[in-house]
């Protein structure tokens, strides 16, 4: 039987915690989508949802509606939330049991393991079905320590960069791959998060299910297998977080570890603080002073991608033009603009990186 799949969104459709739903919805997928599981969004199309876009993915309340109703049996379900803490929430819980009971297969992108939780390990064998936990670690012998490899790798490398969470920094490594692949410059990504993986990328990590020891090695043995495999002209490599983010830093390795000399960097216009919930406010850094950090690891900015999502039409182009006037590069809004103005730019990075070898 051929794979596929239903997303569980559980209400969280329109919600920032719906964000590896969003990806398997508006991009790729490992996974046909057939269905979303949604009922608040009961009824509708899950694109229009997303972006507005109509993808032929409809929204069910229940399960058991997607099986009644769907022509072709889902094989797989997918956790497409994130939740505080990466928990299985109890309403979650509910959820899994049901498809569990329905013979699918449970691909969990959350912290807390599904074939390790005390109520669902059982009912998986009951009902002779299993869960694959994307961010299960991996056992010792599967790690990777940093050997200085990257050394030898002449592939120019970009990283997407992000000023803090959530906010769409794989979404623009995405549509900078696909857009290099339509102008016939081989591309390829690294993924360091669960919604790549699940993407249908081969090559890359769990960024934050890795012991901190091994994370540069992982970052060094992705680009290594992906260069000696595939051969690219750039590769693009998928931040995580922010670099000053209090909650979590992340993006140093990128540059240290994986030798990445070009950045882009995505940036919430609309967001005053890192995203840490209703109680916590920490100010996000000024653009000008998180480019001039990047430049003292090693690395230039080539250009700030804006995430919008927050903001009317008219205030996300106010913004860009400050933001332009303020810092003095290439501002682009990916989802509202696309990609293509960005194409130069990585021709040029390619040209520059190939002539220091």
């Amino acid at each position: 039987m051929a794979e596929n799949a239903i997303i569980l969104t559980a209400g969280l459709l329109n919600d920032v915690h719906g964000k590896t739903a969003h990806g398997l919805i508006t991009g790729l997928s490992r996974y046909p989508i057939k269905a979303v599981i949604d009922p608040v969004h009961a009824g509708k199309d899950a694109g229009t949802i997303v972006d507005g876009k109509s993808r032929n993915i409809p929204v069910y309340a229940t399960i058991e509606e997607a099986l009644e109703r769907l022509e072709t049996k889902p094989t797989h379900c997918i956790v497409g939330i994130a939740t505080s803490g990466g928990y299985i929430t109890p309403s979650l819980l509910e959820y899994l049991k049901t498809a569990i009971e329905k013979k699918l297969c449970i691909v969990n992108g959350l912290h807390e393991l599904v074939c390790e939780h005390s109520d669902l390990k059982p009912l998986m064998e009951k009902h002779q079905t299993y869960a694959i936990d994307i961010r299960k670690p991996k056992s010792f012998d599967q790690l990777h320590a940093w050997k200085g490899r990257i050394s030898s790798i002449s592939t120019p490398r970009i990283a997407v960069l992000g000023t803090d969470c959530a906010i769409g920094k794989r979404t623009t490594a995405l549509m900078l791959h696909q857009y290099c692949h339509q102008h016939e410059i081989n591309a390829e990504m690294i993924y360091t998060g669960q919604t790549g993986w699940l993407q249908g990328f081969n090559y890359g990590f769990i960024f934050d299910s890795t012991l901190n020891d091994f994370v540069s090695g992982e970052v060094e043995h992705a680009i290594v297998s992906c260069v000696n495999d595939r051969r690219p002209d750039i590769i693009f490599i998928e931040g995580q977080s922010g670099l000053r983010n209090p909650s979590g830093p992340c993006g140093a390795e990128f540059i240290c570890s994986g030798g990445a000399k070009g950045v882009i960097l995505q940036h919430p216009a609309g967001r005053k603080y890192y995203n840490h919930g209703p109680d916590i406010f920490y100010p996000l850094p000024k653009l000008d002073d998180e480019i001039a950090l990047i430049k003292m690891y090693g690395a230039d900015v080539l250009a700030v991608t804006l995430n919008t999502s927050s903001l009317t039409e008219e205030n996300w182009r106010q913004a860009k033009e400050r933001i332009t006037k303020e810092i003095n590069l290439p501002v682009v809004c990916p989802r509202e603009e696309g990609v293509a103005s960005l194409l130069p730019i990585i021709k040029n990075y390619i040209e520059q990186q190939g002539a220091n070898r």
